[in-house]
């Protein structure tokens, strides 16, 4: 905390696991660049990756372990995001339910990177991922997706009146564009369709209106001021792109005039590359990225 004063970080973050199919939220976080605290090491001699673990229970086969290279905490790129030591969340310390006193936080991995209680760090030569997720057969370089994610619906809906299609889109490392939604006749009942099927990449998609920017001073912590933190203008204190990268923002939509009958309604994220999810990486080992569906009636 002493050296938070004069390398001290804040930046918005949202939390995703690499095996669970919704956000578990986002919050303030508030630390030390992981890099800053190497160097009071001093000099270094063949370095390759840095090891870091947490405070689990006394089963050495529980121990939550992560890594990252070297070169990826000390040599942050300009519009990234760094690898730090969280103490703060919310303006708040970190409570232990959360990973504190102390947490690892990477914001542009899942979860898993982010070890909380923080035990140890470990400098070595060792090539391999140490991460507990590594040893588990998933990707432990595997970056957070841009993944939209669809709120629950009425079962039900009257002839004449209007549907709200709503949800929260994360901004991964590969930006966000746009989130659209589909909404097809189901009569026949709920039918699972697969990521290539022609249907679901011919849609018709839809186009839904993205949150725009709150009242930064109603939504952060006293004393926090939103040009001082990391992706803000520390002129303006306003966000320098948006959705912020690696963090929540809701969606939204509106359907008239739906005849009687029984439907499905999905939604998806496309990134600045022009990916619709779940592409371009569909694969569960590299984080849940299926599109979520929910079921209704018109009466």
């Amino acid at each position: 905390m002493e050296l938070g004063k004069q390398h001290g970080v804040k930046f918005i973050k949202a939390m995703q696991c690499l095996n669970i199919s919704t956000p578990l939220g986002q919050g303030l976080w508030e630390g030390v660049p992981l890099r800053d605290v190497l160097q009071l090491c001093g000099k270094m001699n063949n370095v390759r990756r840095i090891y870091y673990w947490g405070f689990h229970n006394n089963d050495p086969k529980q121990r939550f372990q992560s890594s990252l290279s070297y070169t990826q905490v000390m040599e942050t790129p300009p519009d990234e995001l760094p690898a730090f030591l969280a103490y703060r969340l919310n303006g708040e310390p970190l409570p232990l339910i959360r990973g504190g006193p102390v947490r690892i936080v990477v914001p542009w991995s899942h979860g898993f990177k982010s070890i909380k209680w923080l035990r140890q760090i470990r400098i070595t030569n060792d090539y391999r991922p140490n991460d507990t997720y590594a040893l588990s057969n998933n990707d432990p370089e595997s970056h957070l997706k841009t993944a939209a994610y669809l709120d629950q619906i009425p079962k039900q809906i009257q002839s004449g009146t209007s549907l709200f299609i709503s949800g929260q889109v994360i901004c991964g490392r590969s930006g966000l564009q746009r989130v659209e939604y589909w909404l097809r006749l189901a009569d026949g009942g709920p039918e699972r369709i697969a990521n290539d099927d022609p249907r679901l990449i011919r849609g018709p998609w839809i186009a839904c209106q993205i949150d725009g920017p709150p009242s930064w001073e109603t939504v952060l912590p006293a004393g926090v001021q939103a040009k001082d933190m990391l992706g803000f203008d520390q002129q303006t204190g306003q966000p320098r792109s948006w959705p912020l990268r690696y963090g929540l923002v809701g969606y939204s939509a509106v359907v008239k005039g739906l005849k009687p009958g029984k439907y499905e309604v999905r939604s998806r994220a496309v990134d600045l590359n022009g990916f619709a999810q779940p592409e371009p990486r569909p694969y569960p080992k590299s984080g849940i990225n299926s599109l979520q569906v929910r079921q209704f009636e018109v009466v």
